[in-house]
Parts: structure tokens; C-alpha cells; sequence
């Protein structure tokens, strides 16, 4: 299992985390123009959008492939730690 945690670049990383870095990143409105769901365009929260995510894996993986796209080392929109 640890060497097919080696090649996910989100291991470690909590769904809350994704979510908070990528409407800081974006904002709501920014978020929503990228991933068309509900949940970041009607009355958004992290708390609300964690809930859908989790119940909702294509949408969790659009909002993961996003993260990974936005924050990945090659991206020119890398945030710094």
C-alpha cells in the first residue's frame, strides 16, 4: 500500500485542505467557473462543499484534478508553504 501511496500526489493532503486552498486560490465564483456544481455557487462553505464531495466521486475527482493541476510543481501557480 505504501508504494501506491507513492504516486498520488494528494496523499496526505485532507479533502478540507483541497477545498480551503483552491477557494483561497480562486475564490467561490472562480471555483465554480472551473467545476459547474451547486455547492460552489448556491450559499458555498466548506462545509457544505465537503459534504457533497464526499458523497459525489466524480465531482470529488474533478475538484482533486484541479488541486493537483493548480499546486503541482510544474504549475506556474504553485503555492508557496
Amino acid at each position: 500500500m505504501t508504494k501506491q501511496q507513492a504516486n498520488n500526489p494528494l496523499h496526505g493532503i485532507t479533502l478540507e485542505k483541497v477545498v480551503t486552498d483552491l477557494v483561497d486560490h480562486y475564490g467561490w465564483s472562480g471555483l465554480a467557473d472551473r467545476i459547474n456544481i451547486n455547492c460552489f455557487k448556491s450559499d458555498p462553505s466548506v462545509k457544505s462543499s465537503l459534504k457533497f464531495l464526499r458523497k459525489t466521486p466524480w465531482a470529488r475527482d474533478k475538484v482533486e484534478a484541479l488541486y493537483i493541476t493548480t499546486f503541482s510543481e510544474s504549475s506556474p501557480w504553485k503555492k508557496s508553504t
